[in-house]
């Protein structure tokens, strides 16, 4: 079974749409086979998006996403990293279409309510970044 990591974001929690998101997932037949709320700190955010960490706006990240905690998620099913993708939409909301989750909630680039791992590559290295084996379940 595919698997990719999920980061719910502070602005989806801090606008309730955190149970929206997830069913929009469980509608779509994908599995929850791990989740728990962490506060990410400056050295795991850096790590996680270091291939942004020399960017100018990179503290803005860093501020926004180690602001509050965030739920993270592994959710696994065919085809599991392009459909998510296609379910959240673009990165900049502005740009997302209507019916995708960062269209519909999302207010720019940053504000876009939802990580999503961009290749079954990343989701590999992100899920082991952020879960330990024991804590993700299925097969």
């Amino acid at each position: 079974m595919e698997k990719t990591l999920i980061i719910i974001k502070p602005d989806a929690i801090e606008r309730r749409r955190v149970s929206a998101i997830l069913d929009r997932f469980e509608q779509a037949g994908l599995d929850i086979v791990a989740s728990k709320m962490v506060r990410l700190s400056k050295e795991k955010l850096r790590e996680h998006y270091a291939h942004i960490a020399d960017k100018p706006f990179y503290p803005e990240v860093e501020a926004f996403m180690g602001s509050r905690p965030v739920l993270v998620m592994v959710l696994a099913g065919e085809g599991v990293v392009e459909r998510v993708r296609k379910y959240l939409g673009v990165t900049d909301s502005r740009k997302a279409s209507p019916g995708t989750i960062r269209g519909d909630w999302g207010t720019n680039m940053m504000l876009n309510l939802v990580h999503a791992s961009d290749s079954d590559e990343t989701a590999a290295a992100e899920i082991n970044r952020l879960f330990s084996d024991d804590e993700v379940f299925g097969d």
